[in-house]
């Protein structure tokens, strides 16, 4: 769909920084999370977890913890084999043309554990202490077999397997472009620049561990599981169909969610096993992870092994993108783990103009938590994967950066520009995007600056990114509105609002249609029950797709309300303006209010509407992130003192809602580069399993973040939007690692170093 989006005026509440509807309940502590829910005679569960990463097992008794104070049930894979497993989806053909096996998750493991943290056992009792210590009681036998817990010591001749019937620890393979016309472009090239590098593996960590509780009516037959999530559709759909196999009637409810970033999307064992319990016991069962075990268990992100090369002509031209990636799947085939890398080959030649592409993955099974989708999913890690390859090239040829990406740059007279990845971009000013971003970072005056630290003993360097990311794919997500008596909308969506201020936002779309104050509007998300069906949160597709959507909802029901009125008031419709609450006719003092017109409305049908936006293609967001750092050669310390950005959202709904996604993205990217790694010991041992081993980022870390926006709407959104939850983490890291480089460089002549750039590996590099 290419359209001209409609222009909002100075009034309009479409752009304005409108504070969020939410945050007055959160900042008193009114906030329902699933942890908070307490049902009348709810119980407490424990699951048995593997201390082995790699092992075959058997359960030799149970008797005893059945029998210890308070357990009502122990459950084991035995107990549960007419579940199904935790469904895995979007494998792609690999170059012979078939498709690799899934390796799904079991809700419990049956005979064999394949990471630490593998759940083997389920305990229900009156409290969490007893169930605890009811499962110390559990027999197990372990057989332990050597863990394999890297990609490359995962594809060694002899490495331990972690799935021994597949003969291999490879996952699965995929390729796409042209090796070809690659290798012609490679024998022909000037230059070649190539780069190796690992994308370390990441931790979520959002606020609020994940929790679930499972309810069951026996008179009706139905589950109700109540939980954190990031749409209810999705678990329901899954649970039911292929945990359950169709046979329930399941309803999904998601209270508050304190952070999603993409792994409380997920469907985990603990939500069948909730259920299960619950029926066979006739009370509900609540079940609320640790912080350890979020560690242990929810889905970790990125983790690949990455070989690139680049070919060039004499004046640094592109010619060809060769990409060698080992994509780390974890134990199982998780929800869209194999997914994710794919996301990331269809980015992987960014904003330039690369005639072609060669890139070939290889996932592979190692003894750790499963990897899936964590906020960008793919996209960060193509971005830091061209981005950094640019700077290289730039060095080997000598070249300022930001000259050698304006010779590569996508031109806006080039757009739509369908990339080798087969992205369709539709519009953007790259290069203008970045002289706004230089300009704003005081990028001409680095040198000066330079001097100053040297002068204090310190390092400095000054990096960037360009970044782009497809988001809000095709799809839709439909809005449902309703005048209720008292003259106030509810809006009932399929997304699910993990922190990021949907009450607002989808508030200011309908409000903005039907002349009211956003307080009026009602944002509802969450339950089955009211809606049929949802696509849920990821993908930075809420607000583009289902802000539209709520837009076209409150546009039908203000058509219905003013004819409503019109004849109220007989008057013409044309005529009936909404305002406050009030249909007025215009240049009258004539006006009935909404309450008024909800009271006199005889057909139901007359007070909803619903409205759906279908979008036929991904929005791609893009901007310029600046990075510039000092480092304390002394300590290895990196200090970031200055981070300018220059994005292009399209149309910005609410520019406050946009700087906290931005600043929050920022600071999860600025992780990544420089703080956060999951670290696995050849044993299989998770070494930073808690917050005094995995080091997060803190307010304190960071300076004042400059940000600054240069939208051009996009041509594929109905009102121009372009999405932006995940935007900030996919340009950040890589302008980090730009700047630290770049220090490094001119400090000693070192070209590269690992994620995170931690003061020790720092402080190594500067040393020898």
């Amino acid at each position: 769909m290419n359209v001209a989006p409609p222009k909002f005026g100075a009034k309009s509440l479409i752009g304005a920084a409108v504070h969020r509807k939410e945050d007055d309940a959160f900042i008193r502590g009114k906030g329902c999370y699933t942890s908070d829910i307490r049902k009348p005679g709810m119980l407490e569960s424990f699951v048995v977890r593997s201390p082995i990463a790699n092992a075959a097992f058997r359960i030799t008794s149970v008797e005893d913890a059945r029998s210890a104070p308070g357990v009502h049930l122990v459950l084991t894979a035995d107990d549960i084999s007419h579940l199904g497993t935790l469904t895995a989806m979007g494998m792609q053909p690999g170059p012979d043309g078939t498709k690799a096996p899934y390796r799904p998750i079991p809700v419990l493991a049956a005979d064999r554990v394949r990471h630490v943290g593998d759940a083997i056992a389920f305990v229900v009792a009156d409290t969490l202490d007893q169930a605890k210590d009811a499962a110390e009681l559990i027999e197990i036998d372990f057989d332990s077999d050597d863990a394999v817990t890297t990609m490359t010591g995962a594809m060694e001749d002899g490495a331990p397997l972690v799935w021994p019937e597949a003969g291999s620890n490879t996952a699965y393979l995929f390729a796409t472009g042209d090796q070809d016309a690659a290798k012609k472009a490679f024998a022909n090239a000037a230059h070649v620049t190539s780069i190796d590098f690992v994308q370390n593996r990441l931790v979520s960590n959002y606020m609020e561990t994940r929790a679930a509780i499972g309810e069951y009516e026996e008179d009706a037959n139905r589950f109700t599981l109540t939980c954190g999530s990031q749409g209810v559709h999705g678990q329901r759909n899954i649970i039911r169909d292929g945990v359950f196999g169709g046979d329930i009637d399941l309803r999904v409810v998601t209270p508050d969610v304190g952070g999603g970033f993409g792994p409380k999307g997920f469907v985990y064992r603990e939500y069948p096993l909730v259920l299960e319990a619950a029926k066979r016991l006739g009370k509900p069962v609540r079940w609320v992870g640790d912080r350890t075990e979020h560690f242990l268990v929810d889905a970790h992100g990125r983790d690949n092994t990455v070989h690139a090369e680049m070919a060039m002509d004499e004046n640094g031209k592109f010619l060809a993108l060769r990409i060698e990636l080992i994509a780390d799947m974890g134990a199982y085939t998780h929800q869209f783990g194999v997914a994710i890398p794919y996301f990331g080959a269809m980015m992987a030649t960014g904003v330039y103009d690369i005639p072609v592409l060669d890139f070939n993955l290889t996932g592979v099974f190692t003894n750790t938590a499963p990897v899936d989708a964590y906020r960008g999913a793919g996209r960060p890690e193509a971005a830091f994967l061209i981005e950094k390859l640019v700077d290289a090239c730039a060095r080997d040829l000598g070249l300022p950066r930001e000259e050698l990406r304006r010779r590569n740059f996508i031109r806006p007279d080039q757009m739509p520009y369908m990339t080798q990845g087969g992205r369709n971009y539709d519009v953007g000013e790259f290069e203008a995007c970045m002289e706004q971003a230089m300009e704003n970072a005081g990028w001409a005056g680095f040198e000066e600056r330079l001097e100053a630290s040297k002068a204090n003993g310190k390092l400095r360097g000054i990096g960037m990114s360009y970044y782009i990311e497809a988001c809000a794919f095709a799809g839709s997500e439909p809005a449902y509105v309703q005048l209720l008596d008292d003259g106030t909308i509810t809006m009932d969506i399929g997304t699910q609002s993990n922190g990021q201020g949907h009450a607002t936002a989808y508030a200011q779309f309908v409000a903005e249609t039907l002349g009211l104050d956003v307080d009026k509007v009602t944002v509802i998300q969450g339950d089955t029950d009211r809606l049929a069906k949802g696509g849920g949160t990821g993908g930075s597709r809420s607000i583009p797709l289902g802000g539209v959507s709520a837009y076209y909802a409150g546009e039908a029901l203000a058509e219905k309300i003013r004819k409503l009125a019109a004849d109220e008031l007989e008057a013409s419709t044309d005529d009936i303006e909404l305002v406050g609450g009030q249909a007025v006719v215009a240049g009258t003092d004539k006006s009935v209010s909404f309450a008024d017109i909800a009271a006199a409305a005889t057909n139901p049908a007359d007070l909803k509407a619903d409205g759906e936006f279908k979008q036929d293609e991904a929005t791609y967001p893009n901007g310029c992130h600046i990075c510039e750092v000092e480092i304390d050669p002394a300590t290895g310390v990196v200090e970031i003192v200055g981070f300018t950005m220059v994005d292009d959202y399209g149309l910005t709904v609410n520019p406050m809602l946009l700087l906290g996604q931005v600043h929050g993205g920022v600071v999860q990217g600025i992780g990544q580069a420089l703080y956060e790694d999951a670290v696995y010991d050849e044993s299989g041992q998770l070494l930073t399993a808690t917050f005094m081993d995995y080091t997060m980022p803190r307010a304190d870390f960071f300076p004042n973040f400059v940000f600054d926006t240069r939208n051009v709407p996009s041509t594929t959104n109905a009102l121009g939007i372009k999405g932006a939850g995940e935007a900030a983490t996919i340009g950040s890291t890589p302008a980090v690692v730009s700047a630290v480089t770049d220090a490094l460089w001119r400090a000693k002549g070192i070209g590269h170093i690992d994620m995170p750039a931690s003061p020790q590996k720092v402080w190594a590099a500067l040393n020898g």
